[in-house]
């Protein structure tokens, strides 16, 4: 891709998120011009820089909402006009200047305070501008694409067979009121136009589409570039013939040179441990950076999404919810999407008896197709409003100042940055002996090996949490594959290719670790299996991944992805040499000759590169993590590592006979008490227009 394409596609991300009516035309089914195209759900700020003279910070923009602070004849906007007599007008005068200082509506800064409900806003809106409410068909006469359309521009089209084509607008702030304007300058549109909540709206749109998505979900990739899904991958027929052919191999050295067969694969282990524990141990003198400081005033936030798939995920739901409420964000301009499967009842259940803020949405996933992570996150895409997206998993607790070192790396980076990730880190390492080698193992990833990648500008694979995206170029690229068991590390190599940047911020994720060597295990044959499928995705056509990557990238992906793999299978080989040296007294004695002295040499090298080359990343790691003290569970390596091995085999087990299978790993299990930061509620009291003293108001309802 050509950096002019890349460019359009990094300024495309404006187009989804416009706040009302722009030039153009709208077509009903049979093809007539009807209505003003780009109706949207939502008011979205320009991603641009901060003027020289930033807006103040809300703190000190705070209006005075005592009683009767406001005057009587302040000129509202349509939107808050509505409102007169639903809220005193101390309160519409204070939303006015929240939402002048945020760059929304007013509407959206009374919902996300929860002093309205969604249907009562529009409710409202349609009153005051004489147009009546909508009713929406019992039937969905629109496909996957249609459904997909009406999500984006808000606009819901129907063919009555009387008065012809009419309308469903789901207008909100900006596009109320020029939504006001287009009323006032063509009043017949008012015949043929109703108004609906744009909550609403989504909320049939995924339950009467939400298959139909579903589908184009898990086809999407494979459809539009099949070179990169694993659905076109069959682990089985590829396998077989390199597996039985390398069995035949082995088997035949060993019964008729078992030194020379020894040697040679020690010697291409070394190889690999070498190429590999340089590019670890360089990544120990790569110094961090800090992360810049977002200068985009509260006025030129973009609409930020944050998905969160959950799963069997009703007992971390409180921690989960009191993270992202406590994310430094303007509400008016978050967009939380938690996607649960429809058939998981204990979530919904939970989900449906929580309280849940107005920037929050659920978005059911129908049970078709694959049952993973990627498909769900796919599913729920279409429903997202962000100009950029970050995914979470149900256990996380993101840094609250994370979305802002997000843009900050975005403005900093250019618009060839396509994604962010964020660090990510174990919370509950003291839990037991395997979640503090976990610990250790996750700081010498994200605190060490990821910001070196970055930095020397090599394919990155994802950590499956944290990740910050442009949506246009998210979307672009075929977004997840809903057959890679691990479509974090498949999605940071196709970025690649496609020549999109990716890079690390310091902002941390807090994670919780599997406290139980059984769920560890479950896990870490599933990311196996899924670097696995990564491999064999990428490397089906070796010529043009070294065309779209280079050469250097090529490698260092090979490293990054096939090292893990291969000295984890190759492991055991090196302990069995160094256990049969221990049992017939050999070790540090003499040898029978030059090739049995060589065997056990690279054995033992590789055995100490290895062990040395993680303990050295891990301690790095810890003393930038702080977690040092947990440094004595390291002489365990050996132990950890052959768990490795058992993993692997059992990932290419698992790869042939159920290559999409997902094992879930369970949350919530962990004896620590986590932290719970909760979220403030400033937001009500700023804009409340009561009189000092009383409680907030009750939000009104239609």
């Amino acid at each position: 891709m050509g950096k002019d394409a890349r460019s359009q596609m990094a300024r495309a991300h404006d187009t989804h998120a416009q706040d009302g009516f722009a030039p153009g035309w709208a077509r009903t089914q049979g093809g007539d011009r009807q209505w003003p195209e780009d109706v949207t759900i939502d008011a979205a700020a320009p991603f641009e820089p901060a003027p020289s003279r930033p807006p103040r910070l809300p703190g000190a923009h705070r209006p005075d909402t005592r009683a009767g602070a406001a005057p009587g004849g302040v000129r509202l906007p349509p939107e808050l006009a509505a409102l007169r007599g639903l809220l005193p007008d101390a309160t519409l005068a204070a939303a006015l200047a929240r939402a002048r200082h945020l760059g929304v509506g007013g509407d959206e800064v009374l919902i996300a305070a929860g002093l309205i409900t969604p249907d009562a806003a529009s409710a409202a809106l349609a009153a005051h501008l004489g147009l009546p409410r909508a009713v929406l068909p019992r039937r969905l006469p629109l496909d996957a694409d249609g459904a997909r359309g009406a999500l984006r521009t808000g606009m819901l089209a129907q063919e009555d067979p009387v008065q012809g084509a009419a309308f469903t607008l789901c207008p909100r702030g900006h596009g109320a009121r020029r939504l006001a304007r287009a009323v006032v300058q063509d009043p017949g549109l008012a015949a043929r136009t109703s108004i609906l909540a744009p909550e609403r709206l989504r909320a049939y749109l995924a339950r009467h589409a939400g298959p139909a998505l579903t589908r184009q979900a898990a086809s999407d990739l494979r459809r539009r570039m099949p070179h990169f899904s694993a659905a076109l991958i069959s682990p089985a027929r590829i396998l077989a013939g390199p597996l039985l052919l390398a069995a035949a191999l082995l088997v035949t050295g060993l019964l008729a040179t078992p030194q020379a067969t020894f040697l040679a694969l020690q010697a291409v282990l070394s190889i690999m441990f070498l190429g590999a524990i340089a590019l670890r141990l360089a990544a120990c003198f790569i110094a961090p950076e800090p992360d810049a400081a977002c200068r985009l005033g509260d006025h030129h936030l973009p609409i930020y999404t944050v998905m969160v798939p959950l799963y069997r995920e009703a007992a971390v739901l409180p921690r989960l919810v009191a993270a992202l409420a406590a994310l430094d964000y303007p509400p008016e301009k978050l967009d939380i999407k938690l996607v649960v499967e429809e058939d998981d009842r204990q979530t919904r259940e939970a989900l449906r008896r929580m309280a849940l803020p107005a920037r929050f949405e659920i978005i059911p996933v129908a049970a078709i197709g694959p049952r993973t992570k990627p498909k769900a996150l796919n599913a729920a895409l279409p429903f997202a409003r962000g100009q950029f997206l970050v995914v979470y998993d149900a256990e996380d607790i993101p840094e609250p100042g994370q979305l802002r070192a997000a843009l900050a790396a975005f403005q900093r980076g250019g618009p060839h940055l396509a994604c962010v990730q964020a660090r990510l880190a174990i919370d509950n390492g003291g839990d037991s002996w395997i979640s503090r080698q976990f610990a250790l193992e996750y700081a010498a990833q994200f605190d060490v090996i990821l910001p070196a990648v970055a930095t020397f500008g090599l394919p990155m694979p994802l950590g499956g949490t944290s990740n910050h995206f442009r949506r246009s170029v998210l979307e672009g690229v075929g977004a997840w594959d809903p057959y890679n068991v691990t479509e974090d590390a498949d999605l940071g190599l196709r970025l690649a290719r496609k020549g999109w940047r990716t890079e690390v911020i310091a902002s941390t994720t807090h994670e919780e670790a599997p406290v139980h060597v059984r769920t560890w295990l479950r896990q870490r044959t599933r990311w196996m299996k899924g670097w696995a499928q990564t491999l064999l995705v990428h490397g089906r056509d070796p010529r043009r991944l070294v065309r779209e990557l280079g050469a250097g990238q090529t490698a260092g992906a090979i490293l990054l992805l096939a090292f893990p793999f291969v000295a984890a299978l190759l492991h055991p080989l090196c302990v069995a040499v160094l256990g049969w040296d221990l049992a017939r007294g050999a070790l540090g004695g003499t040898v029978s000759g030059l090739p049995e002295l060589l065997i056990s040499a690279l054995s033992y090298t590789n055995l100490a590169l290895g062990y040395g080359g993680a303990a050295v990343l891990a301690l790095c790691g810890a003393r930038r993590r702080g977690l040092l003290a947990s440094a004595f569970v390291l002489p365990l390596l050996p132990l950890y590592w052959l768990l490795l091995s058992l993993a692997t085999v059992l990932a290419l087990v698992e790869l042939i006979r159920a290559p999409h299978q997902w094992n879930k790993t369970e949350h919530g299990i962990s004896a620590r008490t986590r932290a719970r930061p909760g979220a403030s509620g400033a937001r009500q009291k700023e804009i409340k227009g009561n009189a000092a003293g009383r409680p907030p108001p009750r939000p009104v309802a239609a």
